[in-house]
Order: C-alpha cells, then sequence, then structure tokens
C-alpha cells in the first residue's frame, strides 16, 4: 500500500475520533451551564446519567429579599403570593427535604425508626444549631428526625446525609434529584443543613411544594412538626417554630435563618375542614417573619 494511501486513511480515522470526542462532550451538560436538550441519539443511557448527576442552575438568589406564599394544602393552589417564583436562600427550611429522603428510607425498609445512625466527626463537627451528638456514637432515625424538626439541628443533618448517600455532597445531589421530582423546579441544594452556601437557591413556592409533600406523603410523622420541645441526651430542646401553640390552627412546619436568607418560616395550619401551607422567606427579624405568617393565615382562612 502507498504511503500517500497510508497517510489519507489515518487523517480520516484521526478525524472520526474527533467527531467522536466532540459529540461525548456535547452529551453532557458542564457545571455552572444551563441544561440544554440534545438532538442527538447517540449513547442515551450515558447521556441521561450524566444529566442526572448535574443539578440544575437556578439565577442567583437576592440576599435578604422578601418572597411569599399561601397555598391550599389539599389541592395545591395558590391563594397568594409575592415574588413566590424569585430564588431565595432556604437555610434550614432545606431540612425539611432531609426528613422526607429519611422518611423516604424507613418507607423502603432500608431503615427503621430504631435503626442507629452513625455520627463521624465531620458531622459532630458542625456549627449549632445543634443538639451536640458526639463523633463515634449512634442516634437512632426517630431521635435524629425530632432533632431536625424541632431543634434544627445542623449536625444530625449532616448525620443522616452520610448515613443514608455515604457523603453530604452526594446526598445533596440526591436532594435536588428529588426536588425535580416533586416539581421544584428552581431548586438546588448543596449540603443537608442549609448552611450558608450561595449555590443553595430555592423560591418561596418550591418551599411551600415541598412541605405539602412532606404532610402529605408522611402523615404518620406530622407530631414531630407539632411538637414543642424535644428532650435528648439529657437535654431538652425548645422548638424553633414560634407560633406553635400562640396562633391558632398552626401544627408545623420549619424555621430557617441565615444572613444571606432573612428569616423564613413555612408553616402548615388546619382550622376546619381547610388547612394552609404559609411560606414566607426574607424576614427582617423573628418577631416580624412571625407576625406576617400569622396575618397570611388570618387573612386566608
Amino acid at each position: 500500500m502507498g504511503s500517500a494511501r497510508i497517510r489519507t486513511r489515518l487523517n480520516g480515522f484521526v478525524a472520526a475520533l474527533g467527531l467522536l470526542a466532540l459529540a461525548a462532550c456535547q452529551s453532557v451538560t458542564p457545571q455552572g451551564a444551563a441544561s440544554v436538550p440534545s438532538s442527538t441519539t447517540a449513547a442515551p443511557a450515558v447521556a441521561a446519567v450524566n444529566t442526572l448527576s448535574l443539578a440544575p442552575v437556578p439565577a442567583k438568589a437576592e440576599a435578604r429579599a422578601r418572597a411569599e406564599i399561601v397555598i391550599d394544602a389539599r389541592s395545591g393552589k395558590a391563594l397568594y403570593e409575592l415574588d413566590a417564583d424569585a430564588p431565595r436562600y432556604p437555610a434550614s427550611l432545606t431540612k425539611m427535604m432531609t426528613l422526607y429522603l429519611l422518611f423516604e428510607e424507613v418507607s423502603a425498609g432500608k431503615l427503621n425508626l430504631d435503626s442507629p445512625l452513625r455520627v463521624s466527626a465531620n458531622a459532630a463537627s458542625q456549627p449549632p444549631a445543634k443538639i451536640g451528638v458526639k463523633a463515634g456514637s449512634t442516634i437512632s432515625v426517630k431521635d435524629a428526625a425530632q432533632a431536625i424538626a424541632v431543634k434544627s439541628g445542623n449536625d444530625v443533618a449532616v448525620v443522616i446525609a452520610e448515613n443514608i448517600s455515604g457523603s453530604e455532597r452526594a446526598f445533596a445531589r440526591k436532594m435536588t434529584q428529588k426536588a425535580q421530582a416533586l416539581g421544584m423546579r428552581r431548586t438546588r441544594f448543596v449540603n443537608a443543613s442549609g448552611l450558608p452556601d450561595t449555590a443553595q437557591v430555592t423560591t418561596a413556592r418550591d418551599m411551600a411544594t415541598l412541605a405539602r409533600a412532606l404532610k402529605t406523603r408522611f402523615p404518620q410523622y406530622a407530631s414531630y412538626f407539632r411538637a414543642r420541645s424535644f428532650s435528648y441526651g439529657g437535654r431538652t430542646f425548645k422548638a424553633t417554630n414560634n407560633l406553635l401553640g400562640r396562633v391558632a390552627g398552626v401544627d408545623g412546619m420549619k424555621t430557617g435563618y441565615i444572613r444571606l436568607s432573612g428569616f423564613n418560616l413555612a408553616a402548615s395550619a388546619r382550622r376546619g375542614g381547610k388547612s394552609l401551607i404559609v411560606v414566607v422567606m426574607g424576614g427582617p427579624s423573628e418577631g416580624a417573619r412571625d407576625r406576617r405568617v400569622a396575618e397570611l393565615i388570618e387573612e386566608n382562612f
């Protein structure tokens, strides 16, 4: 075979390899880029796996900005909203998803309420709020759920994440995938606790969707969110939700605060045959947030 013909075939082979490499690169959305549907049909299984492994990329959240929504807990219909789709920081409202995934593990039989969750040094070292679990110890699933629902323990959130997924980062990917499955299209999680991270973004509507899903799918755990205190390790922790026992009908759900978010609260309430979920984000103070949630409850019952 002549040298010219060999060179021609080699050039063609190299070109073909280049096209294959380009196609492979285009089948995966880069981290930090918007997801764009691909028209290619090559290697669909690989493309699907890679798409699931990447978090959606919402717009950058506005710090300490107000957002509100009231929905009918039965139908999901919005009764009132203010900037409900604007990107916001969830803070500890994040832990509603941590609990949702924990309850799924119990529902699937992978854990039960008495299952011991091992505490790593990483989990034990998380900043407050925390209940002070010790590295090398264990905490039961039931106690872990109560510690989050009542006290919002950052240490326990990481315990749950590591025991379910091996690492908090892997668990956060699972959280985001579940958010998408629930219709929370503008939410991305990067940690299990809600501690400050500008990549962790949601909306008031998405948090209302999550609160409703939590109540609807797991009503057997409603008492965890109603509890006004939780005892563990010889200590008693008071609930962070100040509206429990103070506003008629309020029976949960979750508070949150970091500097980036301001004061957040997702509250559920029931009067007669009507149930509401109210989400207020970006409150200027704890008191102002609580008063606004109470006002919205009164206005929509």
